[in-house]
């Protein structure tokens, strides 16, 4: 049986619609932040074990940006919404 996410604008839709882009927790750092910040902002994610938000990019739908929270460990979807009222950009 065919996962589905429950997207905000299309309906339910078989997760295969959906491209995963990453952590929706990581802060951009300021313009003129360090080496060092951007090193960090660009290479180290932490790799998370449960509860978790993440970017996904509806790639063969409405092509939006959502935010999902999800259990990293059973894939269990808790929410979906977009990613533009929560003011995030991905």
């Amino acid at each position: 049986m065919a996962s589905l996410i429950a997207c905000p604008h299309c309906g339910p839709r078989p997760k295969e619609e959906f491209t995963v882009k990453g952590d929706a927790a990581i802060a951009r750092p300021a313009a003129d932040a360090g080496e060092d910040a951007w090193y960090a902002y660009v290479y180290l994610r932490d790799n998370p074990r449960g509860r978790h938000k993440e970017y996904w990019h509806h790639t063969s739908g409405c092509r939006r940006w959502l935010v999902v929270e999800r259990d990293t460990l059973t894939h269990v979807v808790y929410s979906v919404s977009d990613a533009s009222t929560q003011g995030g950009t991905a």
